[in-house]
Order: C-alpha cells, then sequence, then structure tokens
C-alpha cells in the first residue's frame, strides 16, 4: 500500500463541478412544476441541494477510509442490496410511481435500493475476483459474479427497471471482461444475454410500446411517442448556443421527467450543443481520470473496484445521453450527478469519494496484471 497523498485533485473537482451544476440544472428545469405541484419553485432544489451537501460529506469522509477495508464488505454489501431489493415488494414499505414499485419509503424520506445495488454489486465482484484472480480463467470462476449479478438484475427487472437492469447487466460483462477472463468466457456470457433482450421486450407490451414510439414517435405524438417528441424539441430549439440558462420552453410542462431522466433536454435547450458537448467533454474526464486512478493501482482489488464503480457511471451516462436524443428506445435513467434524485446523488458522490480515497491511499506503480 502505498503513502497517504493529496490524491487526484482533478478528477475530485471535477466529480464535484459536475454535482454542483446538477443543483443549478434541476432548479432551472424544475421551479416551474415545484410551484405547480407543490406551490414552492425551490422544492426540488432544496432537496438537491441538500443532497448534494450530504454526498459532498460522504465523499469527503469516504475518501479518508483506506479502501482495503471494503475488501470485506463486498458480500455484506450484496447481500443488504438483494434484501432492500426484496423490500420494494412488500405492502406499506415499497413505494410505487408511475406504475413502478422501484423505492422504500420510511415515512417523508424515500430510497431507491437500485442506486445502491449497482454498488453493492461492483465491491462483491471486485473483493471476490481480487482473492484469487486466477479463477477468471475458467467459466467455473465467474459463476458466482454470474450468479450475484443475474439476482441483482431479475429483483430490478420485476420493479419494472430495465434501465438499471440493463445497466447493472453491462457493468457485470466489463468487470468480467477487465478482470481478464478469456473470449470463450465472455462469448458464453453475451450470446444469451443478446438473445434475453429481446425476449424481455417482447414480455411486456409496454416495452414494444416504447420500441414502436421509438422507431416512429409521430405514430403516437399524443401517448408513447410524446416525451422523445418533445425531448427532441427542446434539443432542436437549443441550437448551437442555448436558448439561455434558465429560458427553456419545454419545462413548462411540456416535457415529463424534465428535472430527472430527461434534464438533459433541457440542459440542450437552455445551452446549446456546443453546452451538452461542454458537459459531456467534463464527464468524459472524470472517467477518464477514474480508469487512470484504476491503471496506476498498486494491487488488483482497488484496480477492479475503481473500474466498476466508473463502469457503473459511464454506462449510466451513455445510456442517459442516447435515451435523450433518440438513439435507444426511451427509458427512465438518470444523469448521474446531474438529474434530481437524492439517493442517485449521495450514492453516486460516495462512490466517486471512494475512487478519489484509492488515488489517496495508493502507489503510483502500474497495476499487476492478475496472471504475473
Amino acid at each position: 500500500m502505498g503513502e497517504t497523498s493529496a490524491g487526484d485533485l482533478p478528477f475530485l473537482f471535477a466529480v464535484i463541478l459536475l454535482a454542483a451544476y446538477g443543483v443549478v440544472c434541476v432548479y432551472s428545469a424544475s421551479s416551474y412544476n415545484a410551484e405547480v405541484q407543490y406551490g414552492d419553485a425551490l422544492y426540488f432544489f432544496k432537496k438537491q441541494l441538500a443532497g448534494f451537501l450530504l454526498g459532498l460529506a460522504a465523499m469527503v469522509g469516504i475518501s479518508f477510509v483506506p479502501y482495503e477495508k471494503f475488501r470485506r464488505a463486498g458480500l455484506p454489501a450484496l447481500l443488504v442490496s438483494l434484501v432492500l431489493l426484496a423490500l420494494v415488494f412488500i405492502p406499506g414499505v415499497g413505494r410505487s410511481n408511475y406504475g413502478a414499485t422501484r423505492w422504500i419509503g420510511v415515512g417523508p424520506v424515500t430510497v431507491q435500493p437500485s442506486e445502491l445495488a449497482k454498488y453493492g454489486f461492483v465491491l462483491f465482484t471486485a473483493g471476490y475476483f481480487a482473492k484469487n484472480p486466477a479463477r477468471m480463467r475458467g467459466f467455473k470462476g465467474v459463476l458466482p459474479v454470474l450468479g450475484a449479478g443475474l439476482s441483482v438484475c431479475v429483483l430490478i427487472m420485476l420493479e419494472p427497471n430495465m434501465s438499471v437492469t440493463m445497466c447493472v447487466g453491462a457493468v457485470m460483462i466489463g468487470m468480467i471482461f477487465l478482470g481478464g477472463a478469456s473470449w470463450k468466457t465472455l462469448a458464453a456470457i453475451c450470446i444469451p444475454v443478446l438473445f434475453a433482450v429481446p425476449a424481455l421486450i417482447l414480455a411486456e407490451p409496454y416495452r414494444l410500446q416504447r420500441l414502436s414510439a421509438f422507431m416512429d414517435p409521430w405514430a403516437s405524438p399524443k401517448e408513447e411517442g410524446y416525451q422523445l417528441i418533445q425531448s427532441l424539441y427542446a434539443l432542436g430549439n437549443g441550437n448551437l448556443f442555448g436558448v439561455g440558462l434558465f429560458h427553456s420552453r419545454q419545462k413548462y410542462r411540456f416535457l415529463p421527467f424534465s428535472e430527472s431522466d430527461f434534464i438533459l433536454s433541457v440542459i440542450g435547450e437552455e445551452t446549446g450543443f456546443f453546452g451538452v458537448l461542454l458537459l459531456f467533454a467534463v464527464i468524459g474526464f472524470v472517467i477518464w481520470r477514474g480508469f487512470c486512478i484504476a491503471n496506476r493501482c498498486d494491487n488488483f482489488y482497488g484496480y477492479m473496484l475503481v473500474s466498476g464503480i466508473m463502469l457503473v457511471f459511464a454506462v449510466q451516462s451513455a445510456l442517459n445521453a442516447l435515451v435523450v436524443s433518440g438513439c435507444i428506445p426511451p427509458t427512465g435513467l438518470p444523469l448521474p450527478l446531474i438529474s434530481a434524485g437524492n439517493t442517485s446523488l449521495v450514492v453516486t458522490m460516495a462512490a466517486m469519494g471512494l475512487v478519489y480515497g484509492v488515488s489517496r491511499h495508493n502507489g503510483k506503480g502500474k497495476i499487476h496484471r492478475i496472471y504475473q
């Protein structure tokens, strides 16, 4: 273990910058809706600001903990994640909204277990592979990770939440790949997944409707195609330089979920193509610095831990952008660090604090790969 240092400060500052910018964007995208629904234009802003401050405290606090202490937390984190995911189906505990049961409610406080489960799975996988890296050579060695990943995916799919299911599945495959699995093992995993995705779409009528709306949103402009059309209106209205911060028109109850899943549409309208380009340049910088931290790690556990966290962030950011721009069928998935939602914001910032902590407590040598 290397001596404690200042760590990767550019990474830290970029994460805080994104989260702070998200607070501003949530205010812009939600002020009108908040005034209409709650009689308080600052309703979502105050919640996001509280989440930012709590996430900042968690991020700083967790960065001071030597990351090796999390090695034994993998299995408990996975089990807690599975229990929380199961609790959403218990009447009186789970909270439903828009036909989905994805939250646990305790009084006025709600928590979305799927946000925790993504990182619980990462902690488990990193610890499991690090205990005996050579087990990655055979298919049997990755079976526990497949079992854990599929268990998480099944419970999330039952909510239903296909977008987060896809995110967890992609992270699972990505971690197996980065861990050094053979191409035969990857093929044995990926081929069934390719067949499973269309089967899952066919299994639920509403997913077929969303797919149809994606193919031709103008066929149902007031129903399934409505959200995508309004998103494209917002992005088109933004042009190159946008209509100006706080001046979006689509946020006036034209675009559903303008402060959460589709906040990128409002950002595109207000800041234009170059504003979105700059935003994703910062997101790309965070991803790049994160994988640099993983590559410099002097042990396999730290390498897998950071890689898994950055995969979650990268996959979720990419999926959100593809949905908002109409490149893949619409599905509910927040833009990490930006979209409204305290569970997502606090958990993501805490995970980024763990990455920063690895850079603080980590040596400067390049990772020793598992077969050396």
